[in-house]
């Protein structure tokens, strides 16, 4: 028997909602919610899974206090073991990876992460992947921005995109646009 399950925790950035599936001995995240400036993160969390309960576990409990530290600023490197990927197409899944590469302290542009997906001509379908996110923080969608300079989107918002790479030491322009020669791939 599968169940799903979901904790909130609170943060600097308002809250954020870790769901999961336990299946026997196994236990697999499914989604992270970020809150945003329009809904909570338990809000997001209960419209995309109504039959979920309000649950409680080590790993869940460790990994909400992983994603914590992380949105004070620590430096955190999270594992990818209890992503449940499943739910991802073979190219979102390609993405992701490729995003989760990507070091604290750097950014990428669309166009690169595609690139070095084997997308080509794939910054668009980059974005759509990384829009979808089922992991913020874990795989940090945030680092990736547009070739001009512009931040693109992000799940808690653009606010909260720009606090997490300031925290990371990434410098903007009195325009708003990322202003470093720190870019991967």
């Amino acid at each position: 028997m599968e169940y799903r399950f979901c904790a909130t925790f609170s943060s600097v950035f308002d809250t954020f909602t870790i769901v999961w599936k336990e299946t026997g001995s196994e236990l697999l995240i499914q989604r992270i919610f970020l809150s945003d400036p329009e809904h909570t993160s338990e809000f997001k969390a209960l419209k995309s899974f109504p039959q979920i309960k309000s649950g409680s576990s080590l790993p869940i409990t460790s990994l909400g206090d992983k994603i914590q530290r992380f949105l004070k600023g620590e430096i955190v490197r999270f594992d990818l073991g209890l992503l449940d990927f499943t739910r991802c197409s073979d190219i979102q899944k390609r993405v992701l990876l490729v995003e989760y590469d990507i070091p604290r302290g750097w950014i990428s542009t669309y166009k690169r992460i595609a690139n070095k997906s084997g997308i080509p001509n794939g910054a668009r379908a980059v974005g759509n992947a990384l829009a979808r996110n089922p992991f913020p923080i874990i795989i940090p969608c945030h680092r990736a921005i547009k070739t001009n300079g512009d931040l693109g989107g992000f799940q808690g918002g653009i606010k909260m995109k720009r606090a997490l790479l300031e925290m990371e030491g990434i410098e903007f322009s009195e325009r708003g646009k990322v202003t470093t020669d720190r870019i991967y791939y």
